[in-house]
């Protein structure tokens, strides 16, 4: 019996190639535009209760991060509130994930997605709270907007805190992470929130890549850029979301970075620093190994044992985010890494990494600022 696939929704990614029978659904993902990175995929499928199902992603082998299957289950959802893990096979070719409707209508992903709608009901409360506001660095390629969050306001010897997410759009997982420290930063009885206003002010662009996140890409934006490789020579023709970002921090100066992302591979959280770059000091060394230890304390589910391994002296790609802010502004800036998988050190059989552990690590990460905020500058 034959069942539909669609994935014409934000976000949206898959090219159904045969689904005559449920029992060998063949589907491929598709390319980022104008480049070779693919392995997002979101789609919808519909068929009958009870039907069982096996979906063959048959250009697998061939996805960005291949070791990003291994031992990787699929999200599903029937009512997109809620994602669990499915029984997922990789043979080094074929992703093949298998399942038994329970009503008739299911959607897979690769991680639970954050689509444009919840980014939009993010802001508006952002702009509700009495110490929050919102405006527009400018447009994406598309012509979409580039939002930024204010919290706070600037002063005198006030630290300037820069977070940002989502520069890599299938990374949904950063922006549920950015939801999770709104959610604090914003409320007006949060103490440690409170504490870090007392003497900082915050900037936070959730959503880096609005164009990527809309057309399904994992990586790029809409002409095919990683923009995660741009920070060295931005450009409104290639790469406008970073070349906004960067104008406006040269305008606030920058105590602090954390740039938000997600590994296919690696299933754990981690930072990774700016060991390589070339203004690289004892004080940034001491800075980096102050947040890692305040983090590992703050959430069990970050780690500093399990990550990338840091650039030897002069060695850092300055392209990157992290690297060229550090290296611009002499200050603090790490990149957090979080798992599509699960966190190996304490996993959930049923849902792994999942949007509610990301926005409890985004969460805590209010406690570490608030503990470390002085020492910043």
């Amino acid at each position: 019996m034959s069942v539909t696939i669609s994935s014409s929704f934000c976000g949206g990614n898959i090219i159904c190639k045969s689904s005559n029978d449920a029992s060998d659904i063949r589907l491929e993902i598709r390319k980022d535009n104008a480049s070779d990175f693919y392995q997002w995929f979101y789609f919808r499928l519909t068929g009958e209760k009870g039907q069982a199902c096996k979906i063959t992603i048959q250009n697998a082998g061939g996805a960005a991060y291949t070791k990003g299957w291994d031992n990787y289950r699929a999200v599903a959802s029937y009512g997109l509130h809620q994602w669990y893990r499915v029984p997922t096979s990789y043979d080094g070719q074929n992703l093949v994930i298998e399942t038994v409707l329970e009503r008739n209508t299911v959607y897979f992903a690769y991680f639970a997605p954050y689509p444009l709608e919840r980014h939009a009901l993010l802001v508006a409360g952002a702009q509700t709270s009495d110490i929050g506001s919102v405006s527009v660095l400018g447009q994406t390629l598309d012509g979409r907007d580039l939002d930024l969050i204010e919290i706070g306001k600037p002063g005198k010897n006030k630290r300037v805190l820069w977070v940002t997410a989502r520069q890599h759009p299938g990374e949904t997982m950063a922006e549920w992470w950015m939801e999770g420290f709104l959610e604090r930063m914003l409320h007006p009885g949060d103490q440690a929130a409170q504490n870090i206003l007392k003497s900082a002010v915050l900037y936070a662009v959730p959503n880096m890549n609005p164009d990527g996140s809309t057309r399904g890409h994992l990586r790029t934006n809409a002409a095919g850029v990683n923009l995660n490789r741009e920070w060295q020579s931005p450009s409104l023709e290639r790469s406008p979301e970073v070349f906004h970002v960067l104008e406006k921090m040269d305008e606030t100066g920058v105590d602090f970075s954390l740039d938000v992302h997600g590994d296919e591979a690696l299933p754990y959280n981690f930072i990774a620093g700016t060991e390589g770059i070339p203004g690289y000091t004892d004080r940034l060394k001491t800075l980096l190994e102050t947040f890692n230890n305040k983090y590992a304390s703050a959430n069990s589910d970050f780690q500093t044992k399990y990550g990338y391994p840091p650039n030897k002296p002069g060695r850092a790609n300055m392209t990157i985010c992290s690297n060229a802010v550090a290296e611009r502004f002499d200050c603090l800036a790490v990149t957090l890494e979080m798992p599509f998988k699960d966190n190996a050190n304490q996993p959930d059989e049923r849902y792994g990494w999942s949007p509610d552990r990301s926005r409890q690590l985004g969460s805590d990460a209010v406690d570490v600022l608030a503990d470390m905020v002085d020492q910043l500058r």
